[in-house]
């Protein structure tokens, strides 16, 4: 048994979702802000947000006291004949990442609806030919990243994919090799997929290999699935919303990862692309209070 959960923020809680977007906190500013709001780790966000340079990268955070956890890329392997672009993004995003001293990379499946517009770019179930090949293909990335960069794969369910309810993500965890695909938890994707964080922690112990801690509003999440609105329009209708107040019930899920017998980080993601420049930081400070204040953290 390891501990309590190692608290950390990432690009997305500072409403950033791309690269490059004029939206966007620029990344000089999310640094700032994320140290100011007593955070010491985070994640790299999309690759290419953050400057990709080590030296320059390394310089940027050891002035502001922080450390990398893990970087992020999305992958489409479901798909065929996808191996070859799909590690294009991977490696880029994990030589990084291991570049910088971090152990993870969090790897999301690409959508079947747009994020942005909310049209469906296909068929939302995958064929029982198709899980078994997406899982061999995933089994591959996981162990080349392992050898080829010492990194260990976080898989992370999403709303809008292949792997977001309750079922799929079990279907995922059966398909894929438990030595080589651990899950990153998303605590809002769950429960806005109606899934049940408790559970999988509970039912998968040695599958969770990371988390993201976010919340969604109920009442929203109830709107959105009713009229089949996609991912992005929720969040600008504000289905991630800021702890408290919304669910899981953060102090359960704490103490959950607190009893795994694995050196957790728990990551705070609060989905909010676009927003105004300065929504982020006080509730980056408020999120960090709250979380302290359900239960040790480290």
């Amino acid at each position: 048994m390891s501990g309590p959960a190692m608290i950390g923020s990432a690009p997305d809680s500072w409403g950033v979702w791309f690269p490059d977007d004029p939206r966007q906190t620029p990344w000089e500013r999310f640094l700032d802000e994320v140290a100011a709001a007593g955070y010491t780790r985070i994640e790299l966000g999309p690759y290419g947000y953050l400057p990709t340079d080590p030296s320059r990268l390394r310089d940027e955070l050891d002035k502001r006291g922080l450390t990398v956890t893990a970087g992020t890329i999305f992958e489409h392997l479901h798909r065929a004949d996808s191996w070859d672009t799909t590690w294009k993004d991977v490696s880029a995003a994990a030589t990084l990442t291991a570049a910088m001293g971090a152990r993870h990379l969090v790897v999301i499946p690409e959508f079947w609806r747009d994020p942005q517009t909310g049209k469906v770019l296909e068929d939302a179930l995958l064929t029982e030919e198709q899980w078994v090949a997406y899982a061999a293909q995933m089994n591959r990335l996981a162990r080349r990243i392992r050898e080829e960069f010492g990194l260990q794969i976080q898989f992370h369910p999403h709303a809008d994919t292949h792997v977001d309810t309750h079922e799929n993500v079990e279907r995922f965890l059966h398909e894929t090799d438990p030595d080589l695909v651990s899950l990153c938890l998303d605590t809002g994707h769950i429960s806005y997929c109606g899934g049940d964080n408790l559970k999988l922690i509970g039912d998968h112990p040695e599958r969770i290999g990371y988390v993201h801690l976010k919340q969604v509003d109920p009442a929203v999440v109830a709107a959105v699935q009713e009229q089949g609105i996609g991912f992005g329009e929720a969040v600008r209708m504000g289905a991630m919303c800021e702890p408290p107040t919304g669910i899981p019930d953060m102090p359960p899920i704490l103490d959950a990862l607190a009893n795994l017998d694995a050196d957790i980080f728990a990551i705070v993601e609060q989905d909010m692309y676009p927003c105004p420049a300065d929504r982020p930081l006080p509730i980056a400070r408020r999120t960090l209070t709250y979380l302290q204040s359900c239960g040790p953290l480290r």
